[in-house]
């Protein structure tokens, strides 16, 4: 079975299996031997930033001569964007050989796409035998395939409004769910939490008797300079103190990002002893691997790609582009979900724009262009269409000087498509 035929596989006779809960997969973790108990490391969730803070963690515990294992969602390009090994993607025959070895538990058990692919990265991950293994959460985070795992360490990023019709439309029910990942007596790191949410969150916590590490009060990040080449900011947790961090990524939300990760990092090195350095950790923040998230392309033009996809990170996303280019007009491309709330999107990335490109990406659940061009019209901003994803990048920079500044994204799909098109004519 070739790579293709793989992901088509998976993709017909599996996705249409999503439901959350976790019956299944606590049947199907059970009948391979419960893989996931034999790891130690971090679990990821929240809104937006999760891969991120992933990353960011990866590259501290390499950085500190750490073997990884790094499982994240959704991938851009390749389904082995979805497993790193020690900073690298896993060879394909690794996962297809996996798969097969177990597809008839995950036929019995009727997995889902994402269950299969959870399991998929226990499995192996128990193989290789990692220091740390960092494992992000799907959707939510109590009935997520990847909360049957018991970490040493958790991290929930923020809360927004995302996935409503799943999670529930209030901020506090969204809390509830992505709180459902803290275990009893497993220390929690928060990042930047409204109160409402926070409140429900440490309520959790508490009746859990979870340690809470929380952003603003047991530590602290502080933006110094937010560049396209990448920020500079002040972090402080207990005894350790650190001016003028460099981080290769840029937008003045990953100093969070990256604090969280910090922050979590410095536990999990305390509980086992093992020594960080100040050297150490100003190297790891200028390796972290993660593409996608306002990643430069070009600077001549300036070609920033970013992965929000909805409001809070349209919202973030706005805060970066307001510090890096101050008054500044941009063109933007983008291509947004129709499960979104793309009228508030919208109306946010209009307020920065001089121009906008309209496209519909490949997803199924993608809005169409006419939809997103009636959005861009109340604004009155200039909007042009094009067929697909590749051809609105095409016509985008056929049009940009190399004075311009070109902001592509609105959702993870098409920002793959970017990256894809990108490529193929560099």
């Amino acid at each position: 079975m070739q790579y293709q035929e793989f992901l088509d596989h998976i993709y017909k006779k599996y996705s249409g299996n999503v439901k959350l809960e976790l019956s299944r997969m606590t049947g199907l973790l059970k009948d391979m031997g419960n893989p996931e108990k034999q790891l130690c490391g971090f679990h990821v969730g929240g809104t937006n930033g999760k891969g991120s803070v992933c990353a960011s963690l990866e590259a501290l515990a390499l950085a500190n001569n750490q073997s990884t294992a790094l499982n994240t969602s959704p991938h851009l390009i390749n389904y082995t964007e979805r497993f790193r090994i020690n900073g690298h993607e896993l060879d394909f025959s690794v996962i297809l050989s996996t798969f097969q070895h177990y597809e008839k538990l995950f036929e019995k058990w009727d997995a889902s796409f994402f269950e299969i692919t959870t399991a998929i990265a226990f499995a192996i991950f128990k193989q290789q035998n990692p220091d740390v293994a960092i494992i992000e959460v799907g959707l939510g985070g109590r009935l997520d395939a990847t909360n049957l795992w018991t970490p040493d360490i958790m991290v929930i990023t923020n809360i927004g409004l995302d996935h409503v019709k799943t999670l529930g439309g209030t901020l506090e029910i969204i809390a509830g769910e992505k709180a459902g990942i803290i275990k009893a007596g497993i220390p929690v790191v928060l990042g930047d939490i409204e109160p409402s949410p926070l409140a429900i969150i440490e309520g959790v916590a508490l009746a859990k008797k979870a340690p809470v590490f929380r952003y603003g009060k047991d530590w602290f990040a502080e933006i110094v300079r937010d560049k396209v080449s990448g920020l500079s900011f002040n972090y402080s947790f207990g005894t350790h103190h650190y001016k003028r961090l460099q981080a290769n990524l840029m937008g003045d939300h990953q100093a969070v990002n990256i604090g969280c990760a910090l922050t979590a990092y410095l536990l999990f090195a305390q509980k086992y002893q093992l020594k960080v350095t100040e050297a150490t950790i100003r190297a790891a923040l200028q390796t972290i691997n993660w593409q996608g998230r306002m990643q430069l392309l070009s600077t001549a033009p300036v070609i920033i790609v970013d992965g929000a996809h909805n409001v809070h990170g349209i919202k973030a996303l706005k805060r970066s582009l307001d510090n890096i280019y101050p008054g500044r007009k941009l063109k933007f491309l983008i291509s947004i979900l129709a499960d979104k709330d793309y009228s508030e999107m919208i109306h946010l990335i209009c307020g920065m724009a001089d121009t906008v490109y309209i496209a519909q990406n490949q997803s199924d659940r993608a809005a169409t262009v006419e939809a997103q061009l009636a959005e861009v019209k109340k604004h009155g901003v200039v909007c042009k269409a094009a067929g697909n994803v590749e051809q609105a990048l095409q016509l985008a920079l056929s049009e940009c000087s190399p004075q311009d500044v070109l902001v592509a994204g609105g959702s993870l799909y098409t920002v793959g498509e970017v990256l894809q098109a990108y490529k193929a004519n560099a």
